[in-house]
């Protein structure tokens, strides 16, 4: 625990450095500017399409008129634009995500393995094409996983666990992945990824949450929904800022518990790997 806590202050540290500010401002230039341009052509129309596609249904015109009698005619004109917003806000999330892992991270830990840890030696277990399978694997489970979990997204308990735990378990998996890439071997990585399964999970989820955060902004008033373009680019660097703060939480804690793997049998000895244990002989 003492490891985690220790990870978590490097990782605040380390995101106020220069040049993790500057790294991340590529993937806010990229998603912040496709997302800026793409709200500004097609917000609303989008919105229109969606309101339309509403109205055609019978069961939903029928509530949308039941809203009106009883007074929520607001409700009835955010309806539309909040249901363009949730489709919305998880692709953001994802491509931020992506943009992260793919720009930001392999910055990140090459800036903590060479200030923190310039004798840990760089065994390459992983490939960029792995890496980018792995991330978009994980990514379309976690979708599937939020798509499937909707329904329980109203039971006011669950809707503030589940979709946290989801984003938190995609995190942990593809940071995990990408911050051992470069320094483990393969059996190195698969064997801390084991050891440290309950630490890194809670990582992710404390990332989910913090993730989470963003969406807030949505919650602050109707009104701001009539700025929604505006506010997702805003959603896109608070994103960023997270997922480059996981880089370097992630890379503290994994890249320590790596030396300290490396160390038990040796700077020079070949990666640890669990084996069963031997069956005693037969007196």
């Amino acid at each position: 625990m003492s490891a985690l806590f220790d990870a978590f202050w490097r990782a605040v540290t380390y995101c106020l450095h220069p040049r993790v500010m500057l790294w991340s401002l590529l993937p806010l230039a990229l998603a912040g500017g496709a997302v800026g341009l793409l709200g500004w052509n097609y917000w609303e129309s989008t919105v229109a399409m969606v309101r339309g596609t509403l109205e055609r249904w019978s069961l939903v015109a029928a509530m949308l008129q039941w809203l009106e009698s009883v007074g929520a005619t607001q409700l009835r004109t955010l309806m539309a634009p909040m249901i363009v917003v949730a489709l919305s806000v998880p692709v953001v999330v994802v491509v931020t995500l992506l943009l992260v892992t793919a720009l930001v991270t392999p910055a990140v830990v090459r800036l903590v393995g060479q200030r923190r840890f310039p004798g840990l030696q760089r065994r390459e277990g992983g490939s960029w094409w792995q890496g980018l399978l792995w991330s978009l694997l994980c990514t379309a489970a976690a979708l599937l996983a939020l798509l499937l979990s909707v329904p329980l997204w109203f039971v006011p308990p669950l809707v503030m666990l589940l979709p946290p735990l989801i984003w938190g378990w995609l995190t942990c998996r593809v940071f995990a992945f990408d911050v051992l890439a470069a320094h483990a071997a393969a059996d190195e990585r698969r064997l801390l990824i084991r050891r440290h399964r309950l630490p890194l999970l809670a990582m992710g989820v404390v990332c989910g949450y913090l993730g989470a955060l963003p969406s807030l902004l949505w919650a602050l008033s109707a009104a701001t929904l009539i700025f929604a373009p505006l506010l997702v680019i805003v959603s896109v660097w608070l994103y960023t800022l997270i997922f480059a703060f996981a880089s370097a939480w992630f890379a503290h804690y994994l890249l320590a518990a790596l030396q300290q793997l490396r160390g038990a049998c040796g700077p020079l000895a070949a990666p640890i790997i669990d084996l069963p244990p031997t069956p005693r002989s037969a007196a």
